[in-house]
């Protein structure tokens, strides 16, 4: 038996779950990942201008205390002697160059450093003291000087060829203190011969310039005639008391600040009055004359200084040391 089914089937085409559209875009998740730090480029937080200020406060300070260090060095070094001497004419180079042409203040400088080198801060007050009654003494009635004819060049500036003249025998004694020449035992009469040196020539040109000044009658050292202020080997009375006063002050400025003793300030001042003697008789003499055109002031000071510091020295040797003993 043929059974026909005539049965209607429907095919549906739609899934019987949804599916999604491939082409439909979808929704991604987004992840953030911070850089990678470079340790060879770190990255460096600029300071605020406090600490900034700080930082520069602190290295300030810093080096400050390492120049106190080095100019307190004991015993000095040539590094504290540039830097102290540095310091110190940066501070007083107008009072220096209103008695120094600046070819001098450099001249100055040096003797400066060369002195606090050999001997620190004592021998460099007393070249400073020197410096200032010098100075002092050689302005006192300058317009009458000048109208007179017998004031200093460039109202009493000194050049490199003065301070030469009035600190050769000093810088030699500092640079014999310096090598060691003699040892210990002979440190104390290179430091005498210093002093000494620096009397002998601040006696000098106190006397000079004092009696240049003030001086009522003026004799030729050799000779006792009168002649008029300012001539080459000429005293005063006036001139020669203020030259005595001026070395005892001088001495003493030594003996406080310890470079000498009592006894040896009275050598300084009777070394430097032989001195200053010898001086006026060589510039009565000589200066001036045929045949010693040379000996001009600052070889004749050379001359001076180097006399009363070789005789301190001696003074010292045969007289003092045996007095002592």
């Amino acid at each position: 038996m043929a059974t026909s089914l005539s049965t209607s089937t429907t095919l549906s085409l739609s899934p019987p779950f949804p599916l999604s559209n491939p082409r439909k875009p979808t929704s991604k998740a987004l992840f953030f990942f911070p850089p990678k730090s470079n340790p060879k480029n770190p990255v460096l937080k600029k300071k605020s201008a406090p600490q900034i200020q700080a930082s520069a406060t602190d290295f300030d300070s810093g080096l400050l205390q390492q120049a106190i260090e080095l100019v307190k060095s004991s015993p000095p070094t040539w590094q504290s002697a540039l830097l102290s001497n540095a310091a110190i004419f940066a501070l007083g180079s107008p009072v220096l160059l209103s008695g120094l042409s600046p070819p001098g203040f450099a001249a100055a400088f040096l003797l400066g450093t060369l002195t606090w080198r050999a001997f620190c801060y004592s021998g460099f007050l007393l070249v400073a003291t020197y410096f200032v009654i010098g100075t002092a003494a050689t302005k006192v009635k300058m317009e009458q000087k000048e109208a007179q004819g017998v004031a200093e060049k460039m109202k009493g500036r000194r050049g490199p060829g003065s301070v030469v003249g009035s600190s050769a025998a000093g810088c030699v004694c500092a640079a014999l203190s310096i090598s060691g020449i003699g040892g210990m035992a002979l440190a104390p009469l290179w430091e005498l011969g210093f002093v000494a040196s620096f009397c002998t020539k601040l006696s000098d040109t106190v006397s000079s310039e004092i009696g240049k000044a003030y001086g009522r009658t003026t004799y030729l050292v050799t000779t006792f005639k009168i002649v008029p202020r300012g001539t080459e080997g000429a005293v005063s009375l006036e001139g020669t008391l203020a030259g005595i006063l001026a070395s005892v002050l001088l001495a003493s400025v030594g003996c406080v600040l310890g470079q000498i003793s009592i006894p040896q300030a009275v050598i300084c001042v009777i070394a430097s009055q032989i001195a200053n003697l010898g001086e006026s008789i060589i510039g009565a003499v000589f200066q001036e004359k045929e045949g010693f055109q040379w000996l001009n002031n600052d070889a004749v000071n050379v001359l001076n200084i180097s006399i009363g510091s070789i005789l301190a020295i001696l003074m010292q040797q045969l007289f003092l040391q045996n007095w002592l003993t």
